[in-house]
């Protein structure tokens, strides 16, 4: 893959961590990075205090299974990076902008060919642990898939996708690699991929954020690994296929893991998926998830699963996260309506997107007979999800509804 001129990177990665926040006009914004979404209930509230305390009262839930702080004080860094390392969410200031990973929703408990949950452990200890990974882009994206194929097109740099119990194919820029390990092997060639992408970057003197980025960066990365398959070999072991065409990130499938309701996982216990609308997760709402579970995962398509629920507790925990506004059904408008900030957060912002989405959803009056689509302030369109998602863009005058 060759990195167009539009690819270029003319000055550093600025993407916001929980230290080193973004200047927006109501407030510092702090990212907090929560590999594979996982989070305990402790750890929930924390986050539920930190917003209350420093910030505007509540979680923003990013597109990579992060959590976001808005209206942060000048100077609430260090008593929030103070909280968030007493509760085991910043392991490491110098890593912490680096640690994006998505890991498949509800592994372990229903569905895949692999629990990836150790792998979200032993690859996040790992990126940590070693200096040189600091270094990596704050847009770095890893994706571990259990063989579903949620987040394997989710566009990661470096991706383990398992195509059974005994075999793991490596993924680079969301294409495959050809490369095939087992399980236990798995980390290891994800973290010697991550090692090649930046010992890459460097040989091309590039600043790219992301490995597409690269002039040809898949296949050099794959020849720093030992091999480069061709074409025609890439996808011999047998990548999951939909309607006919090859997982592949730059194909734009939009495929979530579990749809909104209710989910019978493995051992019989049951888990919630609920969709947080506009991915604004208040303190109370997260407070409340945490008096339900002792752990949660968080999702890139801003819902959050509740797992391990014994079947006769479903129906109260689902009643009570219903009434403060989490949407179970999955017909529902909010399952198909994203936002950026908008106003008055982002001083680029031409209107109160999230305020007149909320409005259109009321009132049965989202655009494009209601398709998914996503509302932005203005032309950058930030927080677009991946895949087929009709543009409504403000313009100052109104809003204008696809095109570009």
């Amino acid at each position: 893959m060759t990195a167009s001129p539009a690819a270029a990177r003319v000055r550093a990665d600025a993407c916001p961590g929980a230290l080193q926040t973004h200047a927006a006009a109501d407030g510092a914004l702090a990212r907090v990075r929560v590999p594979g979404g996982l989070l305990t209930g402790d750890q929930l509230r924390t986050l539920a205090a930190a917003a209350r305390d420093l910030g505007d009262g509540a979680l923003e839930l990013t597109s990579r299974g992060n959590v976001q702080l808005r209206g942060l004080a000048p100077g609430a860094e260090a008593g929030l990076g103070d909280r968030l390392a007493a509760a085991g969410l910043l392991p490491s200031p110098t890593h912490e902008r680096v640690r994006n990973v998505l890991a498949s929703a509800l592994t372990g408990r229903a569905g895949g060919h692999v629990d990836v949950r150790p792998w979200v452990r032993t690859l996040d200890a790992a990126l940590c642990a070693d200096p040189a990974l600091a270094a990596l882009p704050g847009r770095y994206l890893a994706t571990l898939d259990d063989g579903r194929g949620d987040v394997a097109g989710l566009g990661g740099d470096v991706g383990l996708l398992a195509l059974s119990p005994d075999t793991v194919a490596l993924t680079l820029a969301g294409a495959d690699s050809g490369l095939r390990v087992h399980p236990d092997d798995a980390v290891r060639l994800a973290l010697a991929a991550t090692r090649a992408f930046l010992a890459e970057r460097a040989a091309q003197g590039s600043t790219a954020w992301r490995l597409a980025e690269l002039t040809d960066g898949p296949r050099r990365v794959a020849l720093r690994l030992g091999t480069a398959p061709s074409p025609d070999e890439r996808g011999a072991g047998g990548l999951p296929e939909e309607g006919g065409q090859r997982l592949n990130a730059t194909g734009g499938r939009h495929v979530a893991a579990v749809s909104a309701g209710s989910r019978r996982c493995d051992d019989g216990r049951v888990a919630l998926v609920a969709v947080v609308p506009l991915g604004r997760l208040a303190a109370d709402q997260a407070e409340l998830l945490a008096r339900i579970a002792d752990e949660v995962q968080l999702t890139p398509w801003r819902s959050v699963v509740v797992p391990d629920l014994a079947e006769d507790a479903v129906d109260d925990a689902a009643a009570a996260l219903h009434r403060t506004g989490m949407v179970f059904d999955e017909a529902s408008p909010w399952t198909r309506v994203t936002a950026c900030a908008g106003r008055p957060g982002c001083a680029k912002s031409l209107a109160d997107v999230r305020a007149d989405a909320v409005r259109a959803v009321a009132t049965g009056t989202l655009p494009a007979d209601g398709a998914r689509q996503h509302w932005a302030g203005c032309e950058r369109r930030c927080g677009r999800p991946r895949g087929e998602v009709v543009d409504v863009v403000a313009t100052g005058t109104g809003y204008r509804v696809g095109g570009s």
